[in-house]
């Protein structure tokens, strides 16, 4: 017999942590299902740890509109929980007279997601805060900020456990049955298997998300989206960087070019680039991503960050770590927003499928597990009729 449980999330990244927090907090019984034996241990602590303020994404698109509510959520998370964190604040620079433009863009865009604290800098303006920095012109962005993520998604179970929820590690979806009838999982490895009956089910399995769902027989295969993924590589600085604020150029396709990012002890990393990983579609198998950084990539990495900061000296980037962005566009294509499939897409009750869920997803985390939360019939403080307490 399958156990009766009021939720299962499947993932325990920043988002799955959070959604299960959030669920946990509307007194339904909740049971987080991670694969890995620790939690966060793919995009959520492979990336930048930066929070966004909410700048490059399209008016109204999920990401501007999660990015812009999350961010505030988040500093205020971290102030009650004890979360390290820093609002260090951000320079967008352009690097030649023709992306002087760009930066009005970028602001304008900006200003229509509810961004309203840019500042426009003329170049000595933007040398005055940084003096080693080299720029035509930059916009400075102060609620931008950098967080410890480890110690994010940490205070994110214990809240989440502290309201009754539950963790099961070493447990991945092996397979499932969705009908509107109701939902079953089965979990775990070997002969620990077990078979869960969730009356919800939040996939915010990450990079695994797409491979997850077309486990889950009675799932219209016509409603998994397109499986990309792209590399990101990051390189560590050498000694101390001469900068106090993260030093972002001009956007480029498919990220955001290769910036300069500050951990919470001052330490420099630049990155990510964009390496676009070959296709294989759901069948892809992100355990067999290789995570190593190649040291002939930092030699692209010199000219893209001495365009900003023209005194890095030779042989100062050592390879550091790299992640993996789960995309739901391809290379040539435009940025996908986020994709949260309920069951107005795909007509099955109480299961919601997170796709895509790239950057900006740790700024992002409490807005999209609320919006989650909405989207399965879900009000603050108020158990779905039937659900387990």
């Amino acid at each position: 017999m399958a156990e009766s449980v009021g939720a299962v999330v499947i993932g325990a990244g920043a988002v799955g942590l959070a959604c299960a927090r959030a669920l946990a907090r509307r007194g339904i019984e909740t049971v987080v299902v991670e694969a890995h034996t620790a939690i966060g241990q793919e995009t959520s602590s492979r990336n930048s740890e930066v929070i966004h303020a909410g700048l490059y994404y399209p008016a109204g698109s999920l990401k501007a509109r999660l990015c812009v509510a999350g961010r505030q959520l988040l500093y205020r998370f971290c102030a009650d929980y004890g979360v390290a964190h820093q609002r260090c604040g951000k320079l967008i620079v352009a690097t030649s007279a023709a992306q002087v433009g760009e930066l009005e863009a970028i602001r304008a865009k900006a200003e229509a997601n509810g961004v309203t604290d840019l500042r426009q800098l003329t170049a000595a303006e933007a040398q005055a805060l940084e003096p080693a920095l080299y720029c035509h012109g930059a916009l400075l962005s102060p609620s931008t900020g950098i967080i410890d993520s480890h110690g994010l998604m940490l205070a994110l179970l214990g809240d989440a456990e502290r309201q009754g929820a539950s963790l099961a590690l070493g447990s991945p979806v092996i397979e499932g049955w969705a009908s509107r009838d109701g939902l079953t999982l089965t979990v775990g490895q070997g002969g620990d298997a077990m078979e869960l009956a969730p009356r919800l089910v939040i996939n915010a399995a990450g990079l695994y998300a797409p491979r997850v769902a077309s486990r889950l027989t009675g799932y219209g295969a016509e409603h998994l989206p397109p499986v990309h993924f792209a590399k990101g590589n990051y390189y560590s600085l050498s000694g101390r960087a001469p900068f106090s604020r993260l030093i972002y150029p001009v956007p480029e396709p498919g990220g955001l070019g290769v910036h300069l990012t500050l951990d919470l002890g001052g330490q420099a990393r630049f990155g990510p680039d964009v390496e676009w990983l070959p296709d294989q579609g759901v069948a892809a198998d992100p355990a067999t991503f290789d995570y190593r950084v190649d040291p002939a990539r930092a030699e692209r990495f010199y000219g893209e960050v001495r365009r900003y900061w023209p005194d890095l000296p030779d042989h100062a980037l050592a390879p550091a770590y790299s992640g993996v962005r789960p995309k739901i566009n391809g290379p040539d294509q435009p940025a996908a927003d986020f994709s949260l499939q309920g069951p107005e897409t795909h007509g099955i009750p109480g299961l919601l499928h997170l796709y895509g869920i790239e950057s900006p997803g740790l700024t992002s985390c409490l807005a999209l597990a609320e919006l989650a939360c909405e989207r399965l019939g879900l009000e603050q403080g108020v158990a779905p009729a039937g659900a387990t307490q």
